[in-house]
């Protein structure tokens, strides 16, 4: 598969709690789904396009794919950085995510999501990002490769 180039990133440190463990102090494997969520909030609440943005004018965004490859367990306590990257928002949002340790840098989880623009009032599937949010989004691009 081509790796596509990141066009806008976030990243946010987590400490796993003991509540998201099994009995072996081992991150239970549903728990990523949120460590991603935390991230994608972070990326798109940055650049004004949050959950809250998007409702405002109109749209939600459900997650139509997603995939995890689990490289290494997190644990209870360990400290992690979750960062996510924005690969493409054209027509979908699709945003991979990349888990590693704190301390020594090392490759836990990586997953990507792909998210489609659902219009509230008709419940209509969009197959182009919304132009207020597509509009943020080139912006944001563009002042990041300055």
């Amino acid at each position: 598969m081509k790796k596509l180039k990141s066009l806008l990133e976030a990243s946010v440190e987590i400490e796993i709690p003991f509540h998201d463990c099994d009995p072996m102090n081992v991150v239970w494997h549903g728990n990523y789904a949120r460590y991603f969520e935390v991230a994608r909030c972070k990326l798109l609440s940055a650049y004004e396009c949050g959950y809250d943005n998007m409702e405002k004018i109109g749209y939600v965004w459900p997650i139509i794919d997603m995939q995890t490859r689990f490289v290494g367990s997190c644990v209870f306590g360990q400290k992690i950085n979750v960062s996510a990257q924005l690969l493409e928002y054209e027509d979908r949002l699709k945003i991979a995510y990349l888990i590693t340790d704190v301390e020594t840098g090392k490759k836990l989880t990586t997953g990507v999501t792909t998210q489609v623009a659902v219009e509230m009032a008709s419940k209509a599937m969009q197959f182009t990002t919304p132009q207020p949010l597509a509009k943020r989004l080139r912006e944001a691009i563009a002042a990041s490769a300055m």
